[in-house]
């Protein structure tokens, strides 16, 4: 494939633009012509974040002429599971987190708040908004076509208590030698995934200072399973990166 710069465009815009050629926001067209350099006339790609890449080319005024909309350059069918990492809001490393697990192969990043939250996010609307142009900024360099969706910050409990009964939730802790390592669990519990074709495989994250003996005993009565992710102690940005790779390293090893 050529090795052309990729822009992120919602699948909205690009289906409900009534021309041949869509007007760029102000961010786009900065990136294109300021940040990339790209000259009028060059190609490019662009992506919808949802399965599908175009070749395009950069217009003046803002424009760039998306070629043959109906049938894309490229189309990716969606993983039969898609894969999810909840992780405890931490104090810092979080944008780290978001980059990382995106460039991995991560499918939905739930933020979550907890007992032992270092730091308690304020103004979360305008950091959703960053936080999102960080995951298209992800997308974008690493050459994914489904885009990750960061979801809304909900409280630990109340994300396990309104989970879809065919999704599947690991929690991961530290300092227990009965958990067994995620990726043997996964591998132990394929049959679980039978028949649940759409469904999310999670894996729960923890603050620094671990989880609350209240959390525990919630997860032990809910019969939620407890998973290890290495043989050391890892920070939060460490493990969230760890749990994503071995999340996507089992999946590619079921097809």
């Amino acid at each position: 494939m050529d090795d052309l710069i990729r822009l992120l465009i919602h699948n909205e815009r690009i289906i409900g633009n009534k021309n041949k050629n869509l007007k760029l926001t102000k961010d786009e067209a900065h990136y294109l012509n300021k940040v990339m350099r790209i000259k009028i006339g060059k190609e490019i790609f662009i992506t919808n974040g949802q399965g599908s890449l175009w070749r395009a080319k950069n217009l003046e005024n803002n424009f760039v002429e998306i070629k043959n909309i109906d049938n894309p350059y490229v189309f990716k069918e969606k993983e039969k599971f898609s894969l999810g990492i909840a992780v405890v809001v931490p104090k810092n490393g979080f944008e780290d987190i978001l980059k990382m697990c995106t460039e991995i192969g991560i499918d939905f990043i739930q933020p979550l708040f907890s007992e032992r939250q270092v730091k308690k996010i304020s103004n979360f609307s305008k950091k959703f908004l960053r936080w999102n142009s960080i995951v298209n900024e992800a997308v974008e360099q690493s050459e994914r076509l489904w885009r990750p969706s960061i979801l809304n910050g909900v409280n630990l409990i109340d994300w396990i208590d309104s989970r879809d009964s065919k999704n599947i939730i690991s929690i991961s802790v530290t300092r227990n030698n009965s958990s067994e390592n995620l990726k043997h669990w996964l591998t132990k519990k394929e049959n679980l995934f039978d028949n649940k074709e759409g469904a999310i495989i999670w894996n729960a994250i923890g603050p620094e200072g671990g989880w609350s003996k209240d959390e525990i005993q919630f997860f032990v009565k809910n019969s939620i399973p407890f998973v290890k992710l290495s043989e050391t102690i890892l920070r939060t940005s460490t493990a969230a990166v760890n749990a994503t790779s071995i999340l996507s390293q089992w999946r590619d090893d079921l097809y």
